[in-house]
């Protein structure tokens, strides 16, 4: 299977996305009872708008939102809100509030596996052989027991066998996942999907649901989850980038930007595997420890974010870490990084709480400068504590340096600029520099400067 040519939609590649796991935002009961009337904790992420908008956020994923029976990947219905967080109406005035402030609304998807409450696993446990949808799920067989005590073995999703695989190359099962998705797009006029565990879909049904969505709204985004192998294959318009989450941590926690600036040189420069496919960069999610528990220095999450701000790519923030909340996963849960915070101010109380003006500087930097959106990529200097980097988009040329070391560095760029060459220092109160000045420039600790040429 040949990807589709990937065409990213303007609007996402210019965003700055904000990531936020309802059931754990808006303090949902971790269980589902199926008959309880719906309670509209959604409305709870509406009063973080506001909060959003002055951070400069452009875009929110939120999810997962369809009816489920724990952590809500165990989709039990893709048609119907999660009662725990809402109804259709809650969603719909959820989405209309973010649309009013220009903040576009993706959504999860999970089409790769279902709960086991699911209606059609439902049927296949009642009736056996005899369901109709015996069909819908991968390695399905009557001679051996699951895990699970059922009278028949299917396969379960990483041997999760709560979580029940579906078979893709079904056709009843993709016009029953498509028809949702235009159930999603009519009903709630959102503007994208985030497909959970798309490495592990089929890319047929990946070529024919983008195919599909194209259709109904020509600007719509797909962004699949995917941790190895070679992004560009997926053919859709965005992909998690979990090298870049690796190399950014790694660097982070041996204090040394070597690896990361091999990484992007890799995945941006000049020949980069991905220059021309905006990834979704990100510090931290609800799968992984929040970054604020894993650097060794506070200080440390100041030029990290420096960094996930000026790359190349699509960055992302997860909700509470801009302020540098701090959460570790446990053994068999991650109900720590998926916190209840019911309103922005609980950010206060966060040790971190400083980053927050830091980053809506950043943002205000970001939206501004189209080199730092959508401009080439060059590594001038990938060592120790120090990362220093080109963006160049026609004459607007940036470069940015970032020091996470506790002491101030100095930096000689002179073999990287013309003599002729001044620049002006957009992160610190717009300071000046001749060429001269760049031969042995300090970088603050814990820092760094975004320079533009003038």
């Amino acid at each position: 299977m040949v990807a589709l040519p990937v065409s990213t939609p303007a609007w996402a590649q210019d965003a700055l996305f904000y990531h936020i796991y309802p059931l754990g935002l808006c303090g949902a009961p971790w269980r589902n009872d199926f008959y309880a009337e719906p309670e509209p904790r959604l409305n709870l992420v509406g009063d973080w708008i506001q909060h959003l908008v002055a951070l400069g956020v452009t875009a929110v994923y939120i999810g997962p939102l369809w009816e489920a029976g724990s952590h809500g990947y165990d989709t039990v219905s893709y048609w119907d809100v999660d009662r725990r967080l809402g109804s259709r109406a809650t969603l719909q005035n959820l989405v209309r509030q973010f649309h009013q402030q220009q903040i576009r609304v993706v959504l999860d998807a999970v089409f790769n596996h279902v709960g086991r409450e699911f209606f059609a696993f439902a049927s296949l446990r009642r009736l056996g052989r005899d369901s109709p949808y015996a069909s819908w799920f991968e390695g399905l067989r009557f001679d051996k027991r699951s895990p699970q005590g059922d009278p028949f073995w299917y396969e379960g999703w990483k041997d999760h066998y709560d979580l029940a695989k579906l078979n893709l190359h079904e056709p009843e099962v993709r016009l029953h996942l498509l028809e949702a998705v235009r159930h999603w797009i009519e009903a709630y006029d959102i503007d994208g999907l985030r497909l959970d565990a798309a490495d592990c879909l089929d890319k047929g049904f990946l070529a024919e649901l983008t195919a599909f969505c194209r259709r109904l709204r020509p600007d719509f985004w797909l962004m699949g989850e995917v941790v190895m192998g070679d992004y560009s294959s997926w053919g859709l318009d965005a992909i998690t980038n979990y090298e870049f989450y690796d190399s950014l941590h790694k660097s982070h926690s041996q204090q040394d930007y070597t690896p990361l600036g091999a990484t992007l040189e890799r995945q941006y420069g000049a020949q980069g595997q991905y220059r021309t496919q905006p990834l979704y960069n990100f510090a931290d999610n609800h799968d992984v420890n929040r970054i604020a528990s894993l650097v060794k220095r506070g200080g440390q999450l100041y030029p990290l974010h420096i960094t996930l701000m000026t790359v190349p790519g699509i960055p992302s923030l997860y909700y509470g870490s801009e302020a540098g909340l701090e959460g570790k996963r446990l053994r068999w849960s991650d109900r720590p990084l998926r916190p209840f915070l019911p309103h922005p101010r609980a950010l206060q109380d966060c040790r971190h709480r400083d980053l927050l003006p830091a980053l809506q500087t950043l943002a205000s930097i970001r939206h501004a400068q189209p080199a730092l959106r959508s401009g080439s990529y060059r590594t001038l200097v990938a060592k120790g504590p120090v990362l220093a980097f080109e963006r160049r988009l026609g004459a607007q040329r940036m470069l940015v340096l970032v020091n996470q070391a506790k002491e101030s560095q100095q930096l000689d760029l002179s073999p990287f600029i013309d003599a002729s060459d001044s620049w002006q220092d957009l992160l610190n109160s717009n300071q000046r520099f001749g060429a001269k000045d760049l031969s042995d420039l300090s970088v603050h600790p814990h820092w760094g400067r975004i320079l533009q040429s003038v």
